[in-house]
């Protein structure tokens, strides 16, 4: 599979995904429930396409964050 996400992008996905998931399930303390299913569904996308180093969005705007290589 092709990778639009690069490394610097890939890893600050990762840091606001992980850290929404875990206010979303109450390890950072206690939000409405609301609060709760919104910070986990807005935290799922960017930590899954941290993870997967592919971004559906950047491909329909063919937008790439990945270095070139030469």
């Amino acid at each position: 599979m092709m990778t639009n996400v690069g490394v610097i992008d890939r890893w600050l996905r990762l840091i606001v995904g992980l850290a929404l998931l875990g206010w979303g399930f109450d390890y950072y303390g206690s939000l409405p429930d609301w609060g709760e299913t919104a910070a986990k569904l807005v935290g799922a996308y960017p930590a899954l396409t941290g993870w997967l180093r592919w971004d559906p969005v950047y491909a329909l705007k063919d937008i790439s964050t990945c270095a070139e290589e030469s």
